[in-house]
């Protein structure tokens, strides 16, 4: 073994030694009276050939080709020979110990491998890394089409097995859950959590639970806590008490300030549940839908009544995306009609973003899509629409515009705040509300608007409350001006301020109430006070008294810029001016709008993530989507104490000595 640092090897693979023994060596056995025992074959190839089932042919243990029983061992050596060069330097398939894993610190002196060895395990936790990062399953280390590939190029190439990779993994995750624990426990602000309930192939109910927080520096921080599976019934109960174990195993269960969930109706039970439990520890807490997921509701309705056409608009461009002569059809047709360049793929999701697409389709290049389903009648004649079916395209994509423009923005914004959701909210439901006192829009669509209110009014019942109040005027490019009339009442607005007074414009002063204590010395004598220090501390009480007015200040001042201001930067910047009114910022701006990534629920990368995720087994699921996640927002890979750089792991251990033998014939 090479003397170079090591991990505990208990957890990685240890390969037991092949029995090759064929036939019998053993002396002194006598067979039947006048036959004599036929001498047993001892060729050293045999070492690598294994008896099939059938015992009527030989298996090679590389490669598993078959040969009679009957072939002689100069074929079964020139075979080794030509297809496993240096396989008499195997020796029994007896492993050699694992070498150690790069982590950051380089051997002093490179071990030079032989041009035949390969280091399995440095192979194996790239594999890890695989399957981490895509959606592939841990029977993957045990595939022998992928073995095969890699024996191809190295015969002594040997991957983990499945239940060691799975081990390793394990302690992975375990690992950097520690890390992200202490991570937790110097957060010294209020904690926001969103949640995002699910189920993957098997119909197994799971819920991730992710904590966003903005630190000292003012950068929103965001960490997936844990996906727990929701034991049966699968109940409100059920997702309680799951999320209360996540909550508590990091320690913030009383620092957490609100929820936003993904509307699912059981999730709704058991964050009521989890109110009143905080309200009893007299905590502040809310919670509140997605706004992302709510908005897509919206619009579905707003589609309802085109969605067949829209049906047909798709299955013309999947043709399109998948043939290079009717995608080269419709731009030079689209070209020549002068409706806009399109490039190929186009969006054909069901999410939004891909239904905008076959509107734009529809309405901007209506004579080139004409043209190519003529061209190609025999394949897209199905798919022609009639002169109705167009007309309600073009007035749904007229009245839906201010929608899509709306979900593009959030996708685009670093921090969709709560105040930035709600003056877009609200612009929704003025143009809904202008739609059904229409005198000229269709009754379809009115009947269609008036389910889009709906949903609306129920956003607003279930979200609008003092905390996302306080959350939305502490945007700065909102305040006052720009919050919905229903939620900017006097009542909101004075106990915005009790709130603030009572839970931060005095917090920084706790040792020293009503700004006047008399200080102890170290022998714990009243020292004597000067005149003039009795007036330095009338006149620090004065000011901390006028610190309370930071709120009334800050709400006095012009919104800043809607169109070029990132409120994080803004805060960053004028926190000196607002010292307690900025800790209260940090608190509520940290409240999240959606449940989930507004991109993922309005474009195609949503489509991709449901796929990775679902495709999961039950037993990896948690391990998995938690190391992703970790790893993306910035903790380091660990396996126990070690830091695994896989920077480091994908670079060959020397220069001159490749992690496979390339040799060519």
């Amino acid at each position: 073994m090479d003397a170079k640092p090591m991990m505990d090897i208990a957890l990685l693979p240890s390969i037991d030694a092949i029995d090759i023994g064929l036939g019998s060596s053993e002396k002194g056995n006598v067979g039947p009276a006048g036959k004599p025992k036929k001498k047993s074959m001892t060729s050293f190839y045999l070492k690598f050939f294994e008896t099939a089932p059938d015992g009527k042919s030989r298996r090679c243990k590389f490669c598993k080709q078959n040969y009679s029983i009957a072939t002689a061992t100069g074929n079964l050596g020139r075979h080794l020979s030509h297809r496993h060069p240096g396989y008499d330097r195997q020796g029994d398939f007896v492993p050699q110990a694992p070498q150690a894993i790069p982590f950051n610190k380089k051997p002093s002196q490179p071990n030079v491998k032989s041009t035949n060895s390969v280091d399995n395990d440095h192979l194996s936790w790239l594999l890890l890394k695989w399957v981490i990062n895509g959606p592939l399953p841990f029977s993957t280390f045990e595939d022998e089409g992928l073995a095969d590939s890699f024996k191809f190029i190295n015969s002594s190439t040997r991957f983990w097995s499945k239940a060691r990779a799975h081990s390793v993994l394990l302690e992975v995750f375990r690992s950097m859950r520690e890390d992200v624990k202490a991570a937790l426990d110097h957060v010294n602000c209020k904690v926001s959590i969103t949640l995002d309930y699910w189920t993957n192939y098997e119909q197994v109910p799971y819920m991730s639970i992710t904590g966003h927080w903005i630190d000292e520096n003012w950068s929103l921080r965001k960490v997936l806590l844990d996906i727990t599976h929701i034991p049966y019934p699968h109940g409100g109960t059920e997702i309680y008490h799951s999320m209360l174990k996540v909550l508590e195993s990091y320690n913030i269960s009383g620092r957490v300030l609100a929820c936003t969930h993904d509307n699912n109706q059981n999730v709704i039970i058991a964050c009521r549940m989890l109110k009143d439990y905080l309200d009893g520890m007299k905590e502040p807490f809310t919670y509140i839908q997605c706004a992302a997921q709510t908005l897509n509701l919206i619009m579905e309705d707003g589609l309802r009544y085109v969605k067949p056409a829209i049906a047909k608009i798709r299955e013309c461009v999947l043709e399109m995306n998948t043939s290079v002569e009717i995608a080269q059809d419709f731009r030079e047709m689209a070209s020549a009609c002068q409706e806009g360049s399109w490039n190929f793929p186009l969006d054909v999701s069901t999410r939004p973003s891909g239904h905008y697409t076959m509107l734009d389709v529809a309405t901007k290049a209506n004579t080139a899509m004409d043209a190519v389903i003529m061209k190609h009648e025999k394949m897209l004649g199905r798919n022609r629409m009639t002169t109705m079916e167009k007309n309600a395209v073009e007035k749904t994509r007229r009245y839906l515009d201010s929608f899509f423009k709306t979900t593009n923005n959030l996708c685009g914004s670093e921090l969709p705040t709560i105040g930035l959701v709600f003056f877009f909210m609200d612009h929704i439901m003025e143009m809904i509300k202008s739609c059904r006192e229409s005198r000229y829009d269709p009754d379809w669509l009115k009947g269609a608007a008036v389910d889009m209110a709906n949903k609306a009014l129920i956003y607003s019942n279930q979200v609008y409350n003092l905390y996302t109040f306080i959350s939305a005027i502490l945007d700065p490019r909102i305040k006052k001006e720009f919050v919905p009339v229903d939620l900017n009442t006097d009542l909101n607005q004075e106990a915005a301020r009790n709130h603030f007074m009572m839970n931060y414009a005095s917090g920084h002063f706790s040792s020293i109430p009503n700004g006047y204590t008399n200080p102890q010395d170290r022998d714990g004598g009243v020292q004597n006070v000067s005149f003039a220090e009795e007036i330095a501390r009338k006149r620090r009480r004065v000011s901390m008294n006028n610190a309370t007015d930071e709120l009334t200040q800050y709400l006095s001042e012009p919104p800043a810029p809607l169109s070029n201001t990132d409120v994080l930067d803004w805060w960053r910047g004028n926190s000196a001016r607002f010292p307690k009114l900025s800790a209260m910022a940090r608190d509520y701006l940290a409240v999240q709008s959606t449940a989930v990534p507004p991109d993922l629920v309005f474009s195609a990368a949503g489509d991709a993530v449901e796929k990775q995720r679902t495709s999961l087994s039950h037993d990896s699921v948690q391990a998995v989507m938690c190391i992703r996640s970790w790893v993306q927002n910035g903790f380091k890979f660990k396996f126990r104490s070690n830091e695994i750089d896989y920077e480091k792991l994908v670079e060959p251990v020397v220069q001159d000595a490749p992690l496979f033998d390339r040799k060519t014939k």
